[in-house]
């Protein structure tokens, strides 16, 4: 049964030699590029098109026409390849063709086996001003491959679209191939009329010759190639199927044996040339396992950075795969909405059997359509939540939760990370999958944990007082994570507490000692702290912009620094915003980030003075929250702060380590 997918779904692939089926209700150009595993090409080698139709594994027309057949052999792509994009442009058009999508019938793509059994199929709707359109992608993940529909349209045509996927000389591979299809009259290629054995190729019938009589040559019987003829050194296009022999019932050269051979033609009837031991029809693939999940499966130099290249990696398929469950749940709604309102327009169906049956069957079709979305998504879902099984013991420390054993045999690193985790992020159809939101470091944005009122606990003055509390604990377990993850000496942390109030939730940091200096308390403490850290931004931008990084005045601290803010705006004045903003601004470039602990409502009075402050740090909340935005698909993510376990001492194990580490290195 073939898988129709909506746009963002995906589909296992069983099978290596394919045929990518095109058609359009115009002549079309067809090509594919084969990308790395972010889908970056690297030079127009990896770029199959009219003009250069053939690579390893891949093989496209010539011609731009309105149907077209690709050959794909997956089993013989480069080890480098991990993606390969199906893409669809319009040609030139000189003589009043049409120049956009939106004015042709939508395209339809297929992709089927060798026998020609369709396995899924994408129309791919939704296209107005684009003239060009990557329209599937066939992918590798975990050593097996996948199909998904992509439809990503380009008004900027063919140089748009080859840009975007990092070639450096687009422009130049998309007017080549304009040149190349110009060249050739467009032509629709017609389907092959089906066969009653199964799609073999069959020679036609001979007499056989007698004693006397020298054989004949055997006819080839291979079928027409429909890019051009064949090559005459006896190799195949990936995809096409094997050439059958020219002898009868499947003979070597030598011939049939007499027991075998075919009796002379006779005027009874036609002569069947089946071999009594040979199947006709393909035999049925095996059912598709998905692939076990193995930690660090992704591409990298290290461990990290392939566990790092996992996680995002689960982090799309789970964006893609929810899209693609929303998307056909919204349209199995439009579908009935649309079955209905037709019902509904007739008045003889308003009322009576007729009309009721009618409603009944839309809704038995949205519901299959439903199910058959659920069913999608289920299977994916648990793809995803047996990787997060084994991916998540597998974690490092800057990468793992405070729960992960990991932390019992926690060791002061000599390097720093690539990333670091701030919490998880999950969906509202996949509960049960928790993806680690991981972000570089050092870090390029400063972060805000909002201690505003939030809706999961409601408004009044004890739910304030709760939240505040646990926006400074997580702010706390962060700047924890940042010192555990950094060598000895190698990340300083400064805090400014104006009023004290924070006292009690940053015992931890101020009992290890891991901090520069204790809290700063009032006006004062806090004009000092902002004053200091100002110096140290404007001496290393004096000395980067210089050209003498290494002249730094001696005994200068190198380290990166943090500046933890609670209850902001209370102990600042306008000298003091002003160089929390300049902070906020400069300071990561030159080693310098922010945390604040502030409700935004609180600084109002400020008005739109502070509006860049909050654009330019990263919102985090205390308590779950679905603030998070994915611009991508258009997901509300949300997020869960990583707080460390109730009574669970290992943030304060942790940071003794650290303090004894500081202590041993200043020795």
């Amino acid at each position: 049964m073939t898988a129709e997918l909506v746009r963002g779904q995906n589909h296992p692939l069983s099978q290596s030699r394919l045929e990518i089926r095109i058609s359009a209700g115009t002549p079309i150009v067809a090509a594919a590029t084969l990308g790395d595993e972010s889908g970056r090409v690297h030079g127009v080698e990896r770029v199959a098109h009219p003009d250069a139709p053939a690579l390893p594994g891949l093989e496209v027309p010539r011609q731009a026409a309105a149907d077209h057949r690709l050959a794909v052999d997956l089993d013989a792509l480069p080890d480098a390849v991990h993606r390969v994009h199906v893409l669809l442009a319009l040609p030139p058009a000189p003589g009043g063709g049409p120049a956009r999508f939106g004015a042709v019938a939508a395209p339809f793509v297929a992709v089927a086996g060798p026998d020609g059994t369709e396995a899924v199929s994408y129309t791919v709707t939704g296209l107005d001003a684009e003239s060009a359109v990557v329209a599937l992608e066939l992918y590798r993940r975990q050593g097996a491959w996948k199909v998904r529909a992509v439809g990503q349209g380009y008004t900027g045509g063919l140089a748009e679209l080859l840009a975007d996927q990092g070639l450096p000389a687009a422009h130049r591979l998309a007017n080549s191939i304009d040149e190349a299809v110009a060249r050739g009259p467009a032509r629709s290629v017609p389907a092959p009329p089906p066969r009653p054995d199964g799609g073999r190729s069959r020679q036609a019938a001979a007499p056989e010759p007698g004693p006397d009589q020298d054989a004949p040559a055997p006819r080839s019987t291979l079928p027409t190639h429909p890019y051009g003829p064949q090559g005459t050194d006896g190799a195949r296009t990936p995809g096409q199927p094997a050439p059958q022999s020219p002898h009868p019932g499947g003979a070597g050269p030598a011939g049939p044996s007499s027991a075998t051979r075919p009796p002379v033609p006779t005027a009874d009837g036609p002569i069947d040339y089946n071999h009594p031991r040979r199947r006709t029809a393909a035999p049925s693939p095996p059912p598709v396992q998905p692939a076990r999940p193995v930690a660090g499966d992704a591409t990298g130099w290290s461990m990290d950075e392939r566990l790092y290249n996992q996680v995002w990696g689960m982090f799309e398929d789970l964006a893609r795969t929810t899209a693609a469950y929303r998307g056909a749940v919204d349209f199995a709604d439009s579908r009935m909405e649309k079955e209905l309102d037709q019902v509904l327009s007739d008045p003889r169906n308003r009322i009576g059997g007729q009309g009721d049956a009618a409603r009944e069957a839309a809704r038995a079709r949205h519901a299959q359509l439903v199910a058959r979305a659920e069913e999608a998504l289920d299977r994916d879902l648990a793809q995803l939540a047996a990787e997060a099984e084994v991916v998540e013991p597998a974690l490092p420390p800057a990468y793992a939760r405070w729960d992960n054993p990991v932390w019992r045999g926690y060791r002061v690193p000599v390097e720093i990370p690539m990333a670091l985790r701030l919490g998880d992020l999950h969906l509202p159809e996949a509960a049960r999958v928790r993806i680690p939101m991981l972000v570089r470091l050092p870090l390029e944005r400063g972060l805000w944990i909002d201690s505003g009122r939030t809706p999961s606990l409601g408004g009044d003055a004890a739910d304030s007082h709760e939240v505040r509390r646990l926006a400074l604990e997580t702010a706390v377990a962060h700047a924890g994570r940042l010192l555990a993850v950094h060598p000895a000496g190698e990340f300083t942390v400064h805090v400014v507490d104006p009023a004290g109030s924070g006292a009690q939730a940053l015992a931890p940091l101020v009992r290890a000692d891991v901090l520069a200096a204790p809290p700063a308390r009032g006006a004062a403490g806090v004009a000092d702290v902002l004053a200091r850290l100002t110096r140290h931004v404007d001496l290393v931008q004096m000395a980067v912009r210089g050209g003498a990084a290494d002249a730094l005045p001696p005994g200068f601290d190198t380290a990166q620094h943090l500046l933890i803010v609670n209850d902001f705006p209370h102990g600042f004045d306008d000298r003091a915003v002003n160089r929390l903003r300049y902070l906020a601004d400069e300071g990561p470039a030159a080693g310098v980030h922010l945390m604040m602990i502030a409700d935004r409502e609180e600084s109002a009075g400020y008005g739109p003075l502070l509006d860049p402050l909050w654009r330019s740090l990263l919102r985090l909340t205390p308590v779950p929250d679905d603030h998070l935005a994915d611009p991508w698909v258009g997901h509300a993510w949300t997020y869960e702060p990583p707080l460390v376990p109730p009574g669970s001492q290992v943030l304060q194990q942790v940071l003794t380590r650290v303090a004894a580490a500081r202590r041993a290195r200043h020795r």
